[in-house]
């Protein structure tokens, strides 16, 4: 479930700052994998449980519905992703 990176993101700081409390830094580059880390903003495809993680501690990014995985649906109500699609405008 962990590798499941089926949920398209829009990264936040909050977001990222919880991330990294939970031993998954994702902001600090990392050049020998050609890593350049990320930042509020940038769009990521996020483990489903790492969502739902974020999810239940109220910490969950927006989701972009159209570019997350249909499979992610076991493991998160469409309604919750509803909640928390990003919109452009």
């Amino acid at each position: 479930m962990w590798g499941l990176h089926t949920v398209c993101a829009v990264m936040t700081d909050d977001f990222l700052n919880f991330s990294r409390s939970r031993g998954n830094d994702l902001s600090t580059p990392m050049p020998m994998y050609d890593f350049p880390g990320l930042q509020a903003g940038d769009r990521w495809c996020l483990c489903v449980m790492r969502w739902v993680e974020a999810y239940q501690a109220n910490m969950a990014p927006r989701v972009v519905l159209e570019a997350t995985h249909i499979s992610a649906l076991e493991f998160i109500d469409l309604e919750d992703l509803k909640r928390h699609e990003f919109t452009s405008s």
